[in-house]
């Protein structure tokens, strides 16, 4: 039996180049080897305030850049969460086993909550909706990026206290953080992490950037003085930045990209960066339209809608048993 995999992405703001190397990029190679669930977090995405409208055009728009980067829905399940009951309902069970000093303790809640003068409590336990979206599906790998760290930790808490509580209904989920790559910085701020939502919009490559602004927004990347091209993220985190992106995209090693620029200028290292960089997202641009403008799309999101509900209502049902919820139907 293949191990299962589960990934989820908010549909709020447009996806980054920092999104794609991070997670994107691996979905597709994970789905031959596992069984994979890809889930538009859209229920996660209104711990915020969201226009209704925009949100639904995000989420159609995420399923199609999923699909455009190389997902298979004959290999793999791609839904929508609101689409599936299962993920509220069991969140609802998992928050009635989290403590308020876990949740408030998490770095995210922090940063996000800081300074806001009126913060929504979905904000503080979206976590065990987060831990309940894994854990539906049985989920034995994880992937992602370096600030996810601490909720797949506290997932495993919850899983491990609802285990000894109520039978082991649930698998433990493993981390997997891609080793190069997981962590892509801001073009303008390589000290902070690339991000769809930064105001400032040089700091980041959008996966739907035409050429000529991916371009200008590699020949603007920060760098430094001295123009030797070399990987040193403390003294020269900017080229350090480009370098990662090089090797991930061509998966050539740093050293290799090192070797190859040497006596060469940041000039000629941005200009054939831009390329690569063009000539990896020209062709999902291509297929993300196509999707996009197709009923296919709509036939693809039902079909795994119904099959991710098949998979998680089997293990929301031993939950529900476990706690004691509902009735215990007469033969």
């Amino acid at each position: 039996m293949k191990k299962v995999i589960f990934s989820g992405i908010q549909p709020s703001g447009q996806l980054t180049l920092g999104n794609y190397i991070g997670a994107l990029k691996q979905f597709g190679q994970f789905q031959d080897e596992y069984e994979c669930f890809y889930c538009i977090v859209d229920e996660h995405a209104i711990t915020v305030p969201q226009d209704r409208l925009k949100l639904r055009e995000q989420t159609r728009s995420l399923a199609a850049l999923y699909l455009a980067v190389g997902l298979d829905p004959e290999k793999a399940t791609l839904f929508i969460q609101s689409e599936v009951a299962a993920h509220a309902q069991a969140a609802w069970i998992l928050q009635c086993n989290v403590y308020i000093g876990e949740l408030e303790r998490m770095t995210q809640f922090k940063d996000k909550s800081d300074g806001k003068a009126g913060v929504s409590a979905g904000l503080l336990t979206y976590p065990p909706l987060m831990a309940a979206d894994i854990l539906l599906y049985q989920t034995d790998l994880v992937p992602v990026g370096e600030d996810q760290k601490q909720h797949i930790e506290l997932t495993r808490d919850l899983a491990e206290r609802f285990n000894k509580k109520h039978a082991d209904i649930f698998t433990m989920p493993e981390v997997f953080i891609p080793k190069q790559g997981a962590r892509v910085m801001s073009l303008q701020d390589p000290t902070k992490k690339m991000s769809k939502s930064d105001a400032n919009l040089k700091n980041a490559i959008f996966l739907l950037d035409p050429p000529a602004t991916i371009r200008k927004k590699i020949k603007s990347a920060v760098t430094d003085s001295s123009g030797i091209i070399e990987y040193n993220k403390e003294e020269k985190p900017g080229v350090s930045n480009l370098l990662t992106i090089y090797s991930v995209i061509t998966g050539e090693t740093i050293a290799s990209i090192e070797e190859k620029y040497v006596g060469k200028g940041y000039g000629d290292f941005k200009t054939d960066l831009a390329e690569l960089v063009v000539a990896e997202l020209e062709p999902i641009q291509e297929r993300y339209y196509a999707y996009l403008e197709s009923a296919e799309l709509d036939t693809i999101l039902d079909a795994g809608a119904e099959k991710a509900a098949r998979v998680a209502n089997k293990t929301l049902k031993k939950m529900e048993n476990g706690v004691g919820l509902g009735r215990k139907r007469r033969k």
